[in-house]
């Protein structure tokens, strides 16, 4: 695989993940009385802590997505 493919393959990569990362924070934001009864339900945790899973989860999410996807893009791009 040369440096263009990897180039371009990063960039989709981040792409899908960015869409997974907007999805999931818009179904939380639109619907999130649906979204905290089903996690309670389902994890058995208590509704007043899940936003600050929620918090978690995206911060988490979006910084794997500038490390693990963008920055390598990045990098590659300025080789290129």
């Amino acid at each position: 695989m040369n440096i263009n493919e990897m180039t371009i393959f990063l960039g989709w990569c981040t792409v899908i993940n960015l869409s997974v990362y907007l999805f999931s924070a818009l179904s939380i934001i639109v619907f999130k009385r649906f979204t905290t009864k089903l996690h309670s339900k389902i994890m058995d945790l208590d509704a007043k802590a899940l936003p600050k899973l929620y918090f978690n989860y995206l911060g988490n999410y979006k910084l794997g997505i500038l490390i693990f996807n963008l920055a390598p893009y990045i990098a590659l791009k300025l080789m290129v």
